[in-house]
């Protein structure tokens, strides 16, 4: 669903991973103006390996977010495509994406980061823009209780997949750079969305970063929470947790933050009365509304959150 009149609603986007490309590819069908800011912590896979021979960002989430914004056209489908695909041999090239290559290959050429991102942009006609939450690589390293006592775990591999339950969650630097384009992003976004996502490591960065936290406090736009959908007890990250627990883990580390709107699917919520009142003390209006898909439950319909974006952005 399009909104003529409100194409150029500015939208700002947090998050990283699965969950970003999925609020992206619903956004792209309300407006044009999007800027999507990406968590820079992963340190598995192919973005885990690149980042380590390189000591540069890793390039993953960034990647998949570019995916998501690309031009509904043959070109830029097509390139969406190439970008995402992974080699497969017996040799070093195994599981890397092409778009980590060429998004690496850019950056080594001459270390911006951000003038890297806007040439695949470029390459992929997207729709808006993509930037990563930080200008030099973090880690995230959570303090969780196990059977045998506290242990600290770091990076977001090992935090995702901690079995315990968690005690403390810090970033690595504790106050990283961000760019001056994510500044000036934030500052002049008439919406800003938060989730869905890898909890831990895909959305609760965004409020780790105090130089960031620090903007979305003070930018005049509205803000939206998209809560996770169930998910199946051998996950490995927030398994069975509920959007209550997720809420005060955000506000333990941003007591004052201020929503205007939060969005649940009715499957994940056990009694409204409780997260209501919790949205309510941050300001804001909590919408229960049908946004998973019918065939993957676990997955966030995008036509669904499209039209439920239009809505309230209308």
């Amino acid at each position: 669903m399009n909104l003529p009149n409100n194409r150029k609603v500015r939208v700002v986007a947090l998050g990283g991973g699965h969950g970003l490309a999925a609020t992206l590819t619903s956004l792209r069908r309300v407006t044009d103006e999007i800027t999507a800011i990406v968590t820079v912590a992963d340190n598995g896979g192919s973005s885990g390996r690149l980042r380590e021979e390189f000591n540069q960002l890793p390039p993953g989430d960034l990647r998949m977010a570019l995916a998501a914004l690309c031009a509904d056209d043959e070109w830029g489908r097509g390139w969406a495509e190439i970008i995402q695909h992974r080699f497969t041999s017996s040799g070093e090239l195994n599981g890397h994406a092409l778009g980590n290559l060429l998004l690496t290959a850019l950056w080594d050429l001459d270390g911006d980061f951000v003038a890297g991102l806007d040439q695949v942009g470029k390459l992929l006609k997207v729709v808006g823009r993509v930037l990563p939450m930080a200008i030099e690589p973090t880690d995230i390293e959570g303090t969780f209780h196990f059977n045998e006592g506290l242990k600290t775990v770091r990076g977001q591999v090992q935090v995702a997949t901690a079995k315990g339950t968690l005690e403390s969650l810090r970033l690595i630097p504790e106050n990283p750079k961000i760019s001056v384009q994510a500044r000036q992003a934030i500052a002049d976004a008439e919406w800003i969305t938060m989730g869905p996502g890898s909890w831990f490591s895909s959305v609760m960065p965004h409020f780790l970063s105090r130089e960031q936290a620090e903007c979305v406090s003070a930018s005049t736009a509205k803000k939206i929470m998209i809560f996770n959908l169930a998910e199946p007890n051998t996950a490995g990250e927030f398994a069975g947790n509920s959007p209550e627990e997720h809420l005060n883990l955000v506000l333990s580390h941003q007591p004052y933050l201020e929503l205007d709107y939060a969005i649940a699917d009715p499957s994940i919520i056990a009694s409204s009365a409780k997260l209501q009142a919790m949205v309510a003390k941050c300001g804001g209006e909590l919408v229960i509304s049908d946004v998973a898909q019918a065939k993957n439950p676990l997955h966030h319909d995008p036509e669904k959150l499209s039209s439920l974006f239009a809505h309230i952005f209308g």
